[in-house]
């Protein structure tokens, strides 16, 4: 006969028999299980067997906690950015639980929780009644018991494939007497593992209090904004209360006709009196503490918990990028989905690298300087600094308010989920043009292939540029590539280091023509330089400029490589992670490798120095106190659409920049001014807010010092090609290492069309690679002839088409008479005909 066709008599009379059978055989276990029994039908025997047959052992599993990401003030305290949880839940021992709360639960859901061995009989026959005469559902199962079913649900929980954790959550609590039996034998089990605190604490930590809140400390913070520790009487039985029923008694819902703010939050006071009656009646609670208790109106303070980035306000977006890294590291999971789940569940620490100070300055100086939004511009700005010779991130800042919400992105262009600091694949947009700053890295190549900062190039504009080394693809040209300089320089040679003062397009363009193509890529990809979108960088002629889509951050990241004597660290943002067991997790480590040699990026930072003290940065140098060295670049994208300002001292690197996120912009524009002053110069004045709080905080020590062969490079003698033709001394020039170049014609007495002088001259000490400037003679000189010992008409007969004058000095020597002693210019020099002569002629007893 089925379960569902007994008769309450005789399910009472099988239940009555069986309970004195057990009584004599004095089978506790027996006892446990009479209820069971009586519904389900089956004969004592065959039960027994089958609870025997069951598993006695509950493996307690780590419980769903929130993880909680956290920067670090400058005082040591942690401050909570942001925290991510599946279930609000926050385990604490059992000492950091009111005694109320820990009596109230025991008085409220199991008042012989001291005494059963982990089931209540007297609890379990009156629930199993309940169900079997048609009443319902009913608890008494035991604390032990329902922390047996909260442990196998949180079990399921774990689960990612949502069929199997259904199947799991229905196994878990389907109303059947197998599952009450498994339930059973496991609480007896538990009983006879853990001790009645730990079951308790363990019971207190794991139990749903409504909505998404488990666990008693959780519940004081969101209810009552305190802590398990410091619950009052009422608030305890309050908070218990919800564990009868977390739908009907939860007191978030001030609106509730059954149980809200306008009746005092009746059907929970109901189920709290009843508990605090409970307390009472065994004596947990004095008969003052209850009427105060009964007293106390309920007053719940809803204290929201924070939950993803956008709690983090201003440093959401760094949040946001730290999500991503947790989601790229294998310490939580094989996958990205199953790293965003355990970390989410698994009740972790996260201590960031954000430097609260300085990611304030940057939020701060990006609010007084860029608006969120602007009429006819989707205009973004960015700030983001890296600590040199460790990788961490210590600011990520932009002009946006963040959301991940497409109904709030949809209300205007002040909210984006988009970080424009970062990677596609980070979060990330799909990056900027760096525009000049990228110039860094030609720079680099130029003096790794022993060039010199002094050594000049080719600077002229042309159209036709020629042929491009590229060892990756062959030689490449550009026809109609005809970049023009910012600042409309016409320079025709401009030294590297004029260049990169300056910011000369057509000088780097001139020092790539010298190097190759796919080595300049190679070296910027070493200071850890990629495509924002993750394809391989563009290695045409433009590129050399800036027009590959790069992210703030690994900007950053290279110039803090520079300033680290050319040790390039990647970005971390993660300084500490800590388990719930208070167990220390290795954090994602910064990888450093070393960019180009010291003495290279000696060289350079011997450049971008000048770059802040007299070049294209001087307004950001200029607004930075305290001062530190500093090296710097700026970059302007074509039409002004995007401008940056790149730099560091030798501990802090930075980049900020106002771009143009979709469309396009010339921040040049009259029309385009913000209320601080130009866009186009809104880098120079939030740069320095944000170094100055650096150099404050980091201080800053010199960068080394270059050395003499890379600022003039290797000295060596320039040949002599006087009396050489044009050509020939262009060939012997450059073969000597020399640039050639045409300095026109010059008087000479060399036959015309050849080399007259050499600028330097020859045998002179010059860098290997400088320029040699030649002239050439026009044919208008001529050796001045010897006409000393001649007479005056003599001299003046030889000396034709010059101008000669006369002047006696006496002398004593008769040969000497009215004959020519002095001449000047002297025999043998170069004199343009026409030009004056002076003679000194001697006289026998004239005048001293």
């Amino acid at each position: 006969m089925s379960a569902k066709k007994r008769t309450v008599s005789g399910a009472l009379g099988g239940l009555l028999g069986f309970i004195g059978m057990s009584a004599v055989a004095g089978v506790l276990v027996t006892v446990a299980v009479t209820p069971a029994l009586a519904i389900s039908g089956m004969t004592a025997t065959n039960t027994i067997n089958v609870f025997e047959n069951l598993p006695n052992y509950l493996t307690v599993d780590q419980l769903s906690q929130k993880s909680t990401i956290y920067a670090v003030q400058s005082d040591g305290t942690p401050l909570a950015l942001a925290s991510f949880y599946d279930q609000n839940r926050v385990e604490v021992p059992i000492t950091s639980m009111s005694q109320y709360v820990q009596d109230a639960a025991v008085a409220g859901e199991d008042p012989r929780f001291e005494k059963h061995g982990g089931v209540d009989l007297q609890g379990t026959i009156r629930g199993a009644l309940s169900t079997v005469t048609g009443g319902g559902t009913q608890g008494g199962s035991s604390i032990t018991q329902q922390y047996v079913k909260n442990v196998l649900v949180q079990k399921c929980e774990v689960l990612t494939d949502q069929e199997k954790l259904d199947a799991c959550y229905d196994e878990a609590t389907e109303t059947s007497p197998e599952r009450k039996l498994k339930e059973m034998r496991l609480a007896i089990g538990v009983e006879k593992e853990y001790s009645k605190l730990d079951i308790l604490q363990g019971y207190l930590n794991i139990t749903l209090f409504g909505g998404s809140v488990y666990g008693i400390e959780a519940a004081a913070s969101y209810y009552f904004n305190t802590s398990a520790a410091n619950l009052t009487a009422s608030q305890s039985a309050s908070l218990i209360a919800i564990v009868n029923n977390p739908e009907k008694f939860r007191l978030d819902r001030p609106e509730s006709e059954t149980n809200g703010a306008a009746n005092g939050y009746a059907a929970n006071k109901e189920r709290r009196d009843y508990i605090l009656g409970e307390m009472l009646e065994y004596k947990k609670i004095s008969q003052e503490d209850y009427d105060a208790a009964i007293a106390a109106p309920i007053e719940p303070s809803i204290t929201e918990p924070s939950t993803g980035c956008q709690t983090a306000g201003g440093s959401a977006y760094f949040c946001d990028y730290v999500t991503h890294v947790l989601k790229s590291d294998p310490t939580f999971g094989e996958d990205e989905d199953t790293r965003m789940m355990n970390f989410r569940r698994g009740g972790y620490d996260i201590y960031t690298t954000l430097d609260i100070d300085l990611q304030r300055t940057a939020e701060n100086t990006i609010a007084e300087n860029v608006p969120q939004t602007y009429d006819g511009w989707d205009v973004g700005a960015v700030a983001t600094s890296v600590e040199v010779g460790t990788g961490r991130v210590l600011t990520m800042a932009q002009n946006k308010t963040y959301s991940q919400d497409p109904e709030v992105q949809a209300t205007g262009a002040q909210f984006s989920g988009i970080n424009y600091n970062t990677d596609y694949d980070q979060g990330g947009s799909r990056g900027f043009q760096p525009g000049s700053t990228y110039k860094v890295f030609t720079l680099a190549e130029w003096l790794k292939e022993g060039h010199a900062l002094n050594e000049r190039v080719d600077s002229a504009r042309k159209s036709d540029w020629g042929t491009f080394q590229d060892y990756c693809d062959g030689p490449q040209t550009f026809p109609g590539y005809n970049p023009k300089n910012d600042a409309n320089e016409s320079g025709a040679n401009y030294t590297a280091l004029q260049s990169t003062i300056n910011s000369i397009n057509t000088g780097f363009i001139g020092m790539a023509k010298e190097l190759d193509l796919c080595k300049i890529r190679d070296t910027t990809e070493a200071f850890g330089v990629h495509r924002a979108d993750g394809d391989e960088l563009e290695k045409g002629a433009s590129s050399v400029l800036g027009t590959n889509e790069i992210a703030p951050l690994s900007m950053a990241v290279a110039f803090a490589g520079i300033a680290n004597a050319g040790n390039t660290c990647s970005a971390v943002v993660i300084d500490r992670i800590v388990g719930p067991d208070d167990a220390e997790i290795a954090p994602p480590a910064s990888t450093c490798k070393q960019s180009v040699e010291p003495s290279v990026a000696a060289g350079m930072a011997y450049a971008m120095k000048r770059v802040l003290t007299e070049g294209s940065a001087t307004q950001s140098n200029g607004s930075t106190y305290p001062k530190v060295p500093m090296i710097g670049k700026t970059g302007t994208t074509d039409g002004a659409r995007d401008t940056w300002m790149s730099g560091a001292s030798s501990k802090v690197a930075t980049v900020v920049g106002v771009v143009t996120v979709k469309g396009e912009a010339n921040q040049r524009s009259r029309e385009y001014a913000f209320e601080s002053g130009s866009a186009a110069t809104a880098r120079h004045r939030m740069w320095p807010d944000i170094m100055s709080v650096a150099n404050a905080k980091y201080g800053g020590d010199e960068f080394s010092e270059a050395s003499t062969n890379v600022i003039q490079g290797a000295q060596v003698p320039v040949p002599d090609v006087r009396g050489q033709s044009m050509a020939d001394a262009q060939t012997a020039l450059e073969g000597a290492g020399f640039e050639f170049a045409d300095g026109g014609a010059t008087d000479s007495e060399l036959p015309a069309g050849t080399v007259a002088r050499t600028d330097p001259g020859p045998g002179s000490a010059a860098s290997k690679g400088a320029t040699i400037t030649v002239f050439s003679s026009n044919g208008n000189q001529i050796l001045l002839p010897d006409v000393t010992g001649q007479s005056v008409d003599q001299a003046r007969g030889t000396l034709s088409g010059f101008t000669v004058t006369t002047t006696d000095q006496a002398v004593t020597d008769p040969n000497q008479n009215n004959k020519v002693i002095a001449m000047t210019p002297t025999a043998g020099t170069a004199a343009t005909r026409g030009s004056s002569v002076a003679l000194v002629v001697g006289k026998m007893g004239a005048a001293g």
